[in-house]
Protein backbone atom coordinates (compact mmCIF):
# COMPACT_ATOMS: atom_id res chain seq x y z
CA UNK A 1 0.00 0.00 0.00
CA UNK A 2 1.20 3.49 -0.83
CA UNK A 3 -0.04 6.73 0.70
CA UNK A 4 0.89 10.36 0.17
CA UNK A 5 1.53 12.11 3.49
CA UNK A 6 1.64 15.90 3.77
CA UNK A 7 3.61 17.60 6.52
CA UNK A 8 3.62 21.40 6.54
CA UNK A 9 3.14 21.54 2.77
CA UNK A 10 5.82 18.95 1.95
CA UNK A 11 4.73 15.64 0.41
CA UNK A 12 6.19 12.33 1.57
CA UNK A 13 5.52 8.81 0.29
CA UNK A 14 4.37 6.19 2.77
CA UNK A 15 4.79 2.54 1.83
CA UNK A 16 3.53 -0.49 3.73
CA UNK A 17 4.71 -3.98 2.76
CA UNK A 18 3.04 -6.96 4.40
CA UNK A 19 5.39 -9.76 5.40
CA UNK A 20 4.35 -13.13 6.82
CA UNK A 21 4.72 -11.87 10.41
CA UNK A 22 4.71 -8.08 10.32
CA UNK A 23 4.32 -5.01 8.15
CA UNK A 24 7.35 -3.11 6.92
CA UNK A 25 6.58 0.62 7.11
CA UNK A 26 8.58 3.43 5.53
CA UNK A 27 7.93 7.08 4.84
CA UNK A 28 10.34 8.57 2.32
CA UNK A 29 11.26 12.14 1.64
CA UNK A 30 13.57 13.58 -0.99
CA UNK A 31 16.59 13.26 1.31
CA UNK A 32 15.80 10.58 3.86
CA UNK A 33 13.69 7.79 5.24
CA UNK A 34 11.64 7.29 8.40
CA UNK A 35 11.34 3.55 8.92
CA UNK A 36 10.07 0.99 11.38
CA UNK A 37 12.37 -1.29 13.34
CA UNK A 38 12.50 -3.71 10.39
CA UNK A 39 15.18 -1.46 8.82
CA UNK A 40 18.88 -1.39 9.69
CA UNK A 41 20.86 1.72 10.57
CA UNK A 42 24.04 -0.29 9.95
CA UNK A 43 23.01 -0.83 6.33
CA UNK A 44 21.93 2.80 5.94
CA UNK A 45 25.35 3.90 7.19
CA UNK A 46 27.09 1.62 4.68
CA UNK A 47 25.04 3.24 1.90
CA UNK A 48 25.29 6.78 3.33
CA UNK A 49 21.49 7.02 3.50
CA UNK A 50 19.67 9.22 5.98
CA UNK A 51 17.47 6.92 8.09
CA UNK A 52 15.55 7.50 11.30
CA UNK A 53 14.01 4.44 12.96
CA UNK A 54 10.88 4.28 15.12
CA UNK A 55 9.66 1.11 16.85
CA UNK A 56 6.35 -0.26 18.09
CA UNK A 57 4.36 1.28 15.25
CA UNK A 58 1.45 -0.23 13.32
CA UNK A 59 0.64 2.53 10.82
CA UNK A 60 1.85 5.83 9.38
CA UNK A 61 0.16 7.96 12.07
CA UNK A 62 1.97 5.92 14.73
CA UNK A 63 5.26 6.54 12.91
CA UNK A 64 4.77 10.30 12.88
CA UNK A 65 3.98 10.38 16.61
CA UNK A 66 6.62 7.86 17.77
CA UNK A 67 9.99 8.87 19.13
CA UNK A 68 13.03 8.21 16.95
CA UNK A 69 15.16 5.51 18.61
CA UNK A 70 18.04 5.22 16.10
CA UNK A 71 19.54 7.47 13.43
CA UNK A 72 22.08 6.91 10.70
CA UNK A 73 25.12 9.14 10.43
CA UNK A 74 23.66 10.92 7.39
CA UNK A 75 20.42 11.62 9.27
CA UNK A 76 22.35 12.92 12.29
CA UNK A 77 24.21 15.30 9.99
CA UNK A 78 20.81 16.71 8.94
CA UNK A 79 19.97 17.38 12.60
CA UNK A 80 17.86 14.29 13.30
CA UNK A 81 18.28 13.11 16.89
CA UNK A 82 17.11 10.23 19.05
CA UNK A 83 14.02 11.27 21.00
CA UNK A 84 12.47 13.60 18.46
CA UNK A 85 9.17 12.60 16.85
CA UNK A 86 9.02 10.90 13.49
CA UNK A 87 7.24 13.98 12.16
CA UNK A 88 10.11 16.24 13.31
CA UNK A 89 12.65 13.89 11.74
CA UNK A 90 10.87 13.89 8.39
CA UNK A 91 10.70 17.68 8.37
CA UNK A 92 14.51 17.70 8.58
CA UNK A 93 14.87 15.09 5.81
CA UNK A 94 12.39 16.63 3.36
Amino acid sequence: MNKTIEIDGTLFNGTAVATPHATLLVITGANGILGCGYLSVVTADKLNDALAVVRGVANFDDMLAAQVCEVSTAAAEMGVTVGMSGREALKLMK
